[in-house]
């Protein structure tokens, strides 16, 4: 996949996750929150240690470059990435980071199949070796959906909570009323305002979802 330069535009919303790579002194992956911006001017990231600001004291430092990455979903899911200088770390009233803001923005698709938004309600169950429990669902819609997978969204008010990585079954009931069941991998999960957006790989072909597709006319 090749990357796209877009063109300088930083259009996040605060609280967004953003994941910080740091090559000097050490290398290191940390993540921060968004805390805001001034369009062209800076951006403002919440330190990743709050409470302790000797933590990465060494590599979080003014004049160090970081390279930022960040996700946006969509019909394509997105990657993006730019690299910033750190221009101040703040410890009043809170402890920030401001880096320079971005000359260029580079991006990749994520998938090589287009997805369709979608609000279907739906649940989630951890697969058994034998057969679907039940007991364990997790109810919220999908998003949106394709031949190889779909994004699945549930409201909690805990921002720890996660979908592990595991094989699943995606269960719904399609547009003729009929309980679809279909195997599926958890890929990724997140924490976002108030939702755990879950990435959702198909097993394989299947021809009830492309009967699925089909009915939410979808063409494959």
């Amino acid at each position: 996949m090749t990357a796209n330069i877009q063109p300088i535009f930083f259009d996040l919303k605060p609280g967004k996750i953003v994941d910080l790579q740091i090559d000097h002194p050490v290398k290191l992956r940390i993540k921060a929150a968004l805390a805001g911006y001034d369009l062209g001017q800076y951006i403002i990231l919440k330190h990743p240690a709050p409470q302790n600001m000797n933590n990465y004291s060494d590599v979080l430092t003014e004049g160090n470059v970081v390279v930022v990455r960040y996700l946006l979903e969509g019909q394509q899911g997105e990657c993006y990435a730019f690299k910033a200088t750190i221009r101040n770390i703040t410890k009043i009233p809170e402890k920030f980071i401001f880096l320079t803001y971005p000359e260029k923005i580079e991006n990749r698709q994520l998938r090589t199949h287009q997805r369709y938004v979608t609000h279907l309600p739906a649940s989630l169950v951890a697969r058994g070796e034998q057969e679907v429990k039940k007991a364990a669902q997790l109810k919220g819609i999908i998003s949106d959906i394709s031949a190889k997978g779909c994004g699945f969204v549930f409201k909690t008010d805990n921002p720890k909570v996660t979908v592990n990585q595991k094989d699943i079954f995606v269960v719904l009931r399609s547009p003729s009323d009929l309980e679809i069941t279909i195997p599926a991998r958890v890929c990724n999960s997140r924490f976002e305002n108030g939702k755990v957006n879950v990435g959702i790989q198909f097993k394989e072909d299947d021809e009830q979802i492309k009967k699925l597709l089909n009915q939410l006319f979808i063409e494959l």
